[in-house]
């Protein structure tokens, strides 16, 4: 796996945080991501294609509740060739007035591919706000579905919707 569609997946991971579907969900935000540093695999060794990306990215809110709000963020994922699984993500949100932290329940990623090479990734699963405060104290407790695509290098978009 090269370094740019490692990079790419990291990316869309999400990137591990929260958010999901484009369907009939109530928007809760969304967010413009960078990854930051550098994201690259980590070899589990026992065959080709399987590893471990771990990354570190933060956003700016520009839509919805999150708009305007900031959020920094750690995930972990496995990848199995071009198909990936969220292991670990939390991040958190910061608004004037308050702040929200939300850990990642469940996540899926996998690379898409444009004229037989990857150009990105998409990921989806859930999110739980474990704590929220302040302006963002609506979201505690809540489970949110989240759904993250690559905009660019090292760049995503990662929207959050009610379940």
């Amino acid at each position: 796996m090269s370094k740019r569609l490692i990079a790419t997946l990291v990316c869309s991971a999400l990137s591990l945080v929260a958010v999901s579907g484009i369907a009939c969900s109530e928007p809760v935000g969304r967010y413009d991501c960078n990854v930051i540093g550098t994201a690259l695999p980590e070899p589990i060794g026992d065959r080709t294609g399987h590893g471990l990306i771990s990354l570190q990215y933060s956003c700016i809110g520009v839509e919805g509740l999150l708009k305007g709000a900031v959020v920094t963020a750690v995930t972990v994922s496995e990848w199995d060739g071009p198909k990936g699984t969220y292991l670990s993500s939390v991040g958190v949100h910061r608004v004037p007035g308050g702040l929200a932290v939300g850990q990642l329940t469940e996540g899926i990623g996998s690379v898409v591919m444009k004229d037989g090479k990857p150009v990105g990734t998409e990921a989806s699963g859930k999110t739980i706000f474990k704590f929220a405060s302040g302006a963002l104290a609506a979201l505690s407790g809540k489970t949110v579905k989240f759904a993250s695509k690559s905009t660019g290098s090292n760049r995503f978009e990662l929207e959050f919707t009610q379940e």
